[in-house]
């Protein structure tokens, strides 16, 4: 039986850099970008400035190609976060929507004029429902 502590080797470089392809994003750079040119464009507000958009990509997808360093900060640690599962399992991407706290940004599709904020640790306490 093989040790699984000999089944991986640890390189300095990447796979795809060792193949040749170009290495990994400096910080500051972007990761993802649109195969296609955007077409039908909406512009949403992330923080007051504004970012553009295809109509129907999610906000996460909108926030990720823009190239944002962060959504949220987490509530105990002041750790950035962004979206990782992209299908609504994990909250990672939870942002405050058109004033809104806690919306899901994977789930949630981008319109013309939405303004999005970052969330900053945890959002206040809902208000007691009237009866």
């Amino acid at each position: 039986m093989n040790d699984p502590a000999t089944c991986f080797s640890l390189s300095t470089a990447s796979a795809s850099e060792a193949a040749g392809h170009s290495p990994s994003p400096q910080p500051g750079s972007k990761m993802f970008s649109a195969l296609a040119p955007i077409t039908d464009a909406v512009t949403l507000f992330l923080d007051g400035q504004p970012i553009t958009a295809s109509a129907g990509d999610t906000v996460a997808v909108c926030l990720l190609r823009a190239g944002v360093s962060y959504n949220r900060l987490m509530p105990v640690s002041g750790a950035p976060r962004l979206p990782y599962c992209m299908i609504g399992h994990c909250f990672e991407c939870l942002v405050e929507i058109d004033g809104i706290g806690n919306r899901q940004a994977c789930l949630t599709p981008v319109r013309d004029g939405m303004k999005v904020r970052r969330q900053a640790g945890a959002p206040p306490a809902l208000e007691p429902s009237a009866p």
